[in-house]
């Protein structure tokens, strides 16, 4: 009795296990490279608290990194299906060509990207980088007034990113006058005071037969935390780079 009470359990156990990896199997594999951005962005406490949002939600396996040497391993890049990027080169060189190549061919073949509030000044000499992100920050032409409440607009309540949120308050800095001239597709906005125009806050477009999410917000946690339409946008904008879809 002993012996086929051990066996029920084990057998049950080798089950769960199965099933557990079989749901693991399932989830977007996620690489968040991270590591470096100017002193008011504290990229060491948003990462965490992205990763947080992600997993969650239960969809994603998120793998953290703080060197971006890791995009010059193709075979690295290969075993995932989003890259998000939460880093801006203040003081580090720029990525080498075997990484540019690399992170093009990744999202180009089909992969998706979520450049996060500054990521999209990454990188400045590299033009192909600002075709990726579709608008990208440009120090001493691009900029925002004093981090604060205003008021966030959903420009597209149709598309599965937005779907069922309201127009909402954020409490943030309001990124204006950034540069690029790619299709995109506006699902938020807000109107600003800094360059006195309507700003796309979060925004789609494809690149090759990849999918990009592009999330403006962030300043800090608080603004990464609340609203929680803010939390919502990302993981769903990051579901949606990653599989073409949003299945909340």
């Amino acid at each position: 009795m002993k012996r086929f009470l051990m066996t029920v359990l084990c057998g049950v156990a080798l089950l769960w296990t199965a099933q557990a990896s079989a749901q693991e199997a399932k989830k977007i594999k996620t690489l968040f490279v991270t590591g470096e951005d100017v002193g008011v962005h504290k990229w060491n406490e948003t990462t965490p608290a992205l990763r947080k949002l992600l997993e969650a939600s239960g969809k994603f396996q998120v793998v953290v990194c703080e060197d971006t040497h890791i995009l010059e391993s193709k075979d690295a890049l290969k075993g995932y299906d989003l890259l998000i990027l939460n880093y801006f080169n203040t003081t580090q060189p720029t990525l080498s060509q075997a990484a540019k190549d690399n992170m093009v061919e990744f999202v180009k073949g089909g992969k998706g990207f979520v450049p996060f509030h500054l990521s999209s000044a990454a990188f400045k000499e590299w033009d192909e980088f600002h075709k990726m992100v579709g608008r990208y920050w440009v120090m001493g032409k691009s900029g925002h007034g004093d981090r604060g409440k205003f008021k966030v607009q959903i420009a597209d309540k149709d598309n599965p990113i937005t779907k069922g949120l309201k127009d909402f308050e954020a409490d943030d800095e309001l990124y204006a006058k950034l540069l690029g001239e790619e299709k995109i597709h506006v699902l938020v906005q807000a109107e600003s005071d800094f360059s006195k125009k309507t700003e796309p806050l979060a925004f789609i477009l494809e690149y090759g037969k990849g999918r990009v999410y592009h999330h403006a917000f962030g300043h800090d946690v608080a603004a990464v935390e609340k609203p929680p339409e803010v939390g919502k946008l990302f993981v769903r904008g990051a579901e949606w780079a990653a599989t073409g879809k949003v299945t909340e």
